[in-house]
């Protein structure tokens, strides 16, 4: 594979030919800002906070676009480009609400960072300010977006990798925003709750229900653990605060899913520290189920295995398994049933 070299900030790089400036520079550990960004998706260069300096060119090209030449020498950093970045973070702020105190985000928002990056605090355009109906009428994740910066990562990522098209821009100018079609809610649409979108969201528009309130992006200790819903084994990161699991993010580097996830494995992890969840073996007595020991729920269960096996044969026998146990315990499940002399082994998510 060929390679190409360039100098980026005074650096000498060797980058594969066919790599954008962003693919260059991040080859070379050298960090870009980027809002629209994702290597997952088609670079598009819409919001143009990723700007170059190219020795010699015109313009400040997109970073994430624009394709890295021989010889090219780069400034990530002049003049001319902190000025750009400045008057394009300025200008996102004339219509963004300034409530990073109380904002879920606060501590892992791009915007904010980048914000406090170049020194923006406030903006240099007031003006009119839009004004768009918070949506919490899904289950999963709330919709805020007057937070939007209309990256489009979010209705990309629902085309490109989901294959949903649930989202996508609405309207024009000023009133610009992402929305379902006809801005019907979230629920109505095609929109299969993979969170996706939500995950690629670079600030506070798009979050969670359930880790709402729950704890700040610094308070989290990120833990690596597989889902345990069904055979796919996708990966994803438990975030976790005072022992307690508080949330979901992907693990983007999982050969498995490459941080994809479904509905269940993104927003389905609450039943870990349920009230309702069991804690004694229950056993049914004139009708009831009572709280009964091991030793006589594990009893009950032989006597009444025994009894079917001795009475109507093997084949009457059958094992359903579970899906929030691991692969081994369901192996030696129907390892089980089947020393038992039966065939009969299910499973609730047998996809």
């Amino acid at each position: 594979m060929s390679k190409i070299n360039l100098t980026i900030n005074g650096q000498p790089v060797e980058a594969r030919a066919g790599m954008t400036i962003l693919e260059a520079a991040e080859s070379a550990g050298i960090e870009i800002p980027t809002f629209c960004h994702d290597p997952q998706l088609v670079g598009v260069g819409a919001c143009r906070i990723c700007v170059v300096e190219v020795e010699g060119g015109r313009g400040l090209p997109a970073a994430c676009v624009a394709p890295a030449g021989d010889g090219m020498v780069i400034n990530t950093e002049s003049e001319k480009v902190v000025q750009a970045r400045k008057a394009n973070l300025s200008l996102l702020l004339a219509n963004h609400p300034l409530d990073c105190l109380t904002c879920e985000k606060s501590g892992e928002c791009k915007l904010q960072d980048y914000c406090y990056r170049y020194g923006v605090a406030e903006t240099d355009y007031p003006g009119e300010v839009k004004e768009i109906p918070f949506e919490d009428s899904n289950p999963f994740y709330e919709r805020d977006m007057n937070k939007c910066i209309l990256c489009g990562k979010c209705s990309r990522v629902c085309f490109e990798v989901n294959g949903a098209g649930a989202i996508d821009y609405a309207y024009r100018g000023f009133k610009s925003t992402i929305a379902p079609a006809f801005e019907e809610p979230v629920e109505n649409s095609p929109c299969v709750f993979c969170g996706m979108c939500v995950d690629l969201c670079p600030t506070g528009a798009l979050n969670p229900k359930l880790s709402k309130g729950l704890g700040r992006a610094w308070e989290i200790d990120k833990v690596k653990t597989t889902c345990p819903y069904c055979g796919t084994g996708c990966n994803f990161y438990l975030e976790v605060k005072d022992d307690k699991i508080v949330g979901v993010t992907p693990d983007y580097d999982s050969p498995v899913n490459k941080g994809n996830l479904c509905v269940k494995g993104r927003f389905g992890w609450d039943f870990v520290d349920s009230p309702e969840r069991l804690t004694k073996p229950l056993i049914k007595k004139e009708g009831k189920f009572v709280e009964a020991s091991w030793e006589e729920a594990l009893e009950l269960v032989a006597s009444k295995i025994k009894e079917t096996v001795d009475k109507n044969g093997p084949e009457a026998l059958a094992g359903l398994s579970s899906a929030r146990v691991t692969n081994e315990e369901n192996y030696l499940f129907q390892k089980l049933i089947r020393m038992l002399g039966s065939n009969n082994v299910d499973h609730c998510a047998r996809l």
